[in-house]
């Protein structure tokens, strides 16, 4: 295959080695090791206080790490002081001069290189064209909106011609209308300069967006690192299953066949979930809308009758609350409203659902 990005991929550009992070007693980063390649859109993925932030700022040289080795580009840069690495960064609070026009924000570092003028003027000017804000060079941050702010902050750290850029939550502070536009945005904009960069976020939905790879993150530690599509159809472990997206988990017991019991129900597995089979008790995931309706009867495969005892409307989709089983244990599947509408389905209604073998994973619980 002939892809760009694949090539790119074989140049590791930015090496982060056994890295850890101690704030006193408290351990913030615990021996990350990572390859970022050159070129790639990288997010840091996790809950408040997981350390992505800590990590960002490690490599960004604004916090050294306790122990660890981090080489950009080849060159070491463990001890190197964030003055003398070569990154530009995005702020969640932008962080632009108030006091100073859009065009002397952007130009901010170029002048400070005594840079000349003429060069400064037009590098501000490809800047500001390049995202849309050429008619706003004589303004101040006050008054822009939020989104144009993020801008002007992006232009100004692309401004050095960084190898790296770092952006730390950078459309938190933006509405979700605003937010879905500009990340479409930034994500172009990354592709067409193909500079290599790393994204926090908490925000899955963005991750999902505008990552080539996602790196999942809990508790000081890497819990998984993937394309999209693999932390979200491929979760290696509960955290990461629940964490991005919605997930069912069910409690199930190993079958004597290479199948889970679910109470009464035996449902099999492809071959690559049977090799987890270890221990008696297994939790079983599954995604709501992966849960099949149609063309399901008895014979089907994994199909079993369950119980509507709830229907919530969410505009494109509903998500039933379903009951089965003698125990009457619950599950949830997201249906379109086309499907509530031709299988007239409503609460206290009984139907025939199967859960697809692709669909399911399963991790053991001893």
């Amino acid at each position: 295959m002939n892809d760009p990005k694949s090539a790119a991929r074989e140049n590791v550009y930015l090496k982060v080695r056994d890295l850890k992070k101690n704030f006193g007693s408290f351990t913030a980063l615990r021996d990350i090791s990572l390859d970022v390649f050159e070129g790639e859109f990288i997010c840091f993925l996790g809950p408040s206080g997981c350390g992505k932030t800590t990590l960002l700022r490690a490599i960004a040289g604004l916090d050294i790490q306790t122990s660890g080795s981090i080489f950009q580009d080849g060159k070491d840069i463990s001890a190197l002081p964030a003055s003398e690495r070569d990154f530009g960064i995005v702020f969640q609070s932008y962080a632009l001069f108030p006091n100073l026009s859009v065009i002397d924000n952007v130009g901010y570092g170029l002048v400070n290189l005594r840079s000349k003028k003429e060069e400064v003027a037009k590098r501000v000017s490809e800047l500001l064209a390049l995202v849309g804000l050429e008619d706003q060079g004589n303004k101040f941050p006050a008054q822009l909106s939020g989104g144009q702010q993020q801008r002007v902050a992006l232009s100004r750290a692309l401004a050095m011609s960084p190898g790296l850029l770092l952006l730390d939550e950078p459309l938190s502070a933006l509405d979700a209308k605003v937010r879905v536009h500009l990340r479409h945005e930034m994500k172009e904009l990354q592709r067409r300069l193909g500079v290599t960069t790393i994204m926090v976020t908490h925000d899955q939905e963005e991750a999902l967006t505008m990552a080539d790879r996602i790196v999942v993150m809990n508790d000081g530690v890497i819990e998984q690192v993937g394309t999209p599509e693999e932390i979200y159809r491929e979760p290696l472990s509960p955290f990461v299953a629940e964490f991005v997206g919605t997930m069912n988990f069910l409690n199930a017991q190993k079958g004597s066949n290479g199948e889970i019991m679910l109470g009464d129900h035996a449902i099999s597995l492809t071959e690559q979930e049977k090799q987890k089979l270890n221990g008696n008790k297994i939790l079983a995931c599954v995604r709501p809308e992966d849960i099949a309706v149609r063309n399901v009867d008895q014979e089907t495969a994994n199909s079993f009758d369950v119980k509507v005892i709830e229907l919530e409307f969410l505009g494109s989709f509903c998500r039933a609350t379903l009951s089965y089983g003698s125990d009457e244990s619950q599950i949830n599947a997201d249906f379109s409203i086309n499907l509530v509408r031709d299988k007239n389905i409503e609460v206290g209604a009984s139907i025939r659902v199967a859960l697809p073998e692709a669909s399911i994973h399963i991790f053991s619980q001893g």
